[in-house]
């Protein structure tokens, strides 16, 4: 293992032992709106919606529910939680005094928050017989599709605490960016029912490739390619890995 990859072990096992302190009302934090949305729009929206022939509403909305699971939590850690490791509990400071450096640091850092979002994302998965909701076999295939999503928001999340000088910050970037990504990316409604400049715009958002294959491996339909929303997730999120690291390097150097 080199040392780069060592170091970034060593800090998300850091933060793991921490975070048992905090399991349970942080997963309830997490998990809270997204439970909510499924039961208000699954049993309260109406049996079709905007869904396509032969999928109901709740069958429709629930992967995407699932990765906006994974969204949240993913980006709460890396910018409450990573803030708060900067700035307030100084614990960057007290790892970089060790032979870790702060890419590996960084890298630690986005690599915990993209587990979280994993962890988010799979208990909602696993969660949908109890709604009468039975994934498909392809339903494995979320697993790595979950946390590569987390990876995503945790690099995006990063990137904004390095920038963050205050917690209200993190607003603009809650209010302006993730809300807007949670409810513009396809989670309740289909992109093909949007015309003129809507449709490519949404499809541009970066959580949408990861909806629109959560739904695919979700339902065991495959009616349009798989290569290029996964192609668009791989680089969106290597792309925000590279951003986060270089910023949080940056922050840390002054």
């Amino acid at each position: 293992m080199t040392p780069l990859l060592r170091g970034a072990y060593r800090v998300a096992m850091r933060n793991a032992l921490v975070w048992r302190r905090f399991l349970l009302s942080s997963l309830v934090g997490n998990l809270g709106q997204p439970v909510l949305f499924l039961l208000a729009f699954g049993l309260g929206f109406g049996p079709q919606g905007g869904a396509p022939p032969g999928v109901t509403y709740l069958q429709f909305i629930a992967p995407g529910l699932a990765m906006s699971a994974v969204m949240y939590s993913a980006a709460f850690e890396a910018t409450y939680g990573s803030y708060t490791r900067l700035a307030t509990q100084s614990t960057f400071e007290g790892i970089l005094m060790t032979p870790v450096s702060v890419e590996a640091l960084a890298l630690g850092e986005i690599l915990w928050g993209g587990f979280k979002g994993f962890v988010s994302g799979a208990i909602m998965v696993a969660c949908l017989p109890l709604f009468g909701l039975w994934p498909s076999p392809w339903a494995a295939g979320l697993l790595p599709l979950l946390f590569l999503a987390g990876i995503l928001f945790a690099a995006l999340g990063l990137a904004m605490t390095a920038l963050a000088s205050n917690y209200e910050f993190f607003n603009y970037f809650l209010s302006l960016f993730i809300t807007p990504l949670y409810l513009f990316s396809g989670v309740f409604f289909r992109l093909d029912a949007l015309s003129g400049w809507a449709r490519p715009l949404a499809e541009a958002l970066p959580l949408t490739p990861y909806v629109t294959l959560a739904r695919m491996f979700c339902d065991g339909r495959f009616d349009s390619p798989v290569l290029p929303p996964l192609a668009s997730a791989l680089c969106v999120a290597a792309g925000a890995t590279a951003g986060g690291i270089l910023l949080l390097r940056r922050r840390m150097i002054q």
